[in-house]
C-alpha cells in the first residue's frame, strides 16, 4: 500500500517535511494506524504526530478521524487547527 502524506502549517516546519510517500506492507489501515507508525520515528513525531490533541487530518481532501479506513493510493494530510481573524 502506498499513501502520500501532506504536512501543513507549524506542523511542517517542526517536522522539517512538506510531504511525502509511505509504502506499506499492510493492504488496509486507518489514520490512528498511520499516527502510530509515524510516532516511532522519535521525540518530535510523537510530541507533534502521536501526542497533538487538536491535530486534524484529511483523507482525500475530507475531514477525517482516528477510525477513517486509508486504501492504496490514498492521500493523508495531518494539520493543525486554524485560528485567526
Amino acid at each position: 500500500m502506498t499513501l502520500k502524506i501532506l504536512y501543513f502549517a507549524s506542523l511542517a516546519d517542526a517536522l522539517n517535511k512538506r510531504e511525502e510517500t509511505l509504502e506499506l506492507t499492510k493492504e488496509t489501515c486507518t489514520v490512528d494506524d498511520i499516527k502510530s507508525i509515524l510516532s516511532q520515528r522519535g521525540d518530535i513525531w510523537v510530541e507533534k504526530i502521536a501526542k497533538q490533541k487538536n491535530l486534524l487530518s484529511a483523507v482525500n481532501q475530507k475531514m477525517s478521524d482516528e477510525n477513517t479506513p486509508l486504501k492504496d493510493g490514498d492521500e493523508l494530510a495531518f494539520f493543525p487547527p486554524v485560528t485567526g481573524g
